[in-house]
């Protein structure tokens, strides 16, 4: 278990591959989550990557001024319903696109974004309605 935030980024910028495992596999509290959010929000993306990051603390990212870390955030395939939802109504056509990627979304989403403003995502929509790719 990860138990401090810079435990985490000392995992994650690690040279030895089983301490970098660590910083994508391991467990951290809420608060470690936060914190690392925090104090070192450039690792936003590591945290999302991390296999275990609570739903809270996507619902939080989902939220995030930067369309890049909304993105990361749609690939995640344990997102709520709502969640989903709202990235699929994102402003930026590339949250849009993954969660068009996003294996879990459901028919209703996918159908929503066969008539997405950007050809990438509602192409990709599409493709997953017809064809379940």
């Amino acid at each position: 278990m990860i138990t401090t935030a810079q435990e985490f980024v000392e995992l994650r910028t690690s040279s030895a591959p089983e301490e970098y495992m660590r910083a994508a596999t391991d467990e951290a509290p809420i608060e470690v989550w936060m914190e690392v959010l925090r104090e070192f929000p450039a690792m936003k993306v590591w945290v999302i990557r991390n296999k275990t990051v609570p739903i809270e603390i996507l619902d939080l990212l989902a939220s995030d001024p930067d369309p890049r870390i909304r993105s990361e955030v749609a690939t995640k395939n344990k997102l709520s319903p709502t969640l989903m939802e709202l990235l699929a109504s994102d402003a930026d056509a590339s949250v849009r696109q993954r969660i068009a990627y996003n294996t879990n979304a459901d028919p209703g989403i996918l159908e929503k974004l066969t008539r997405d403003e950007s050809e990438l995502v509602s192409s990709r929509a599409r493709k997953r309605l017809t064809s379940g790719g």
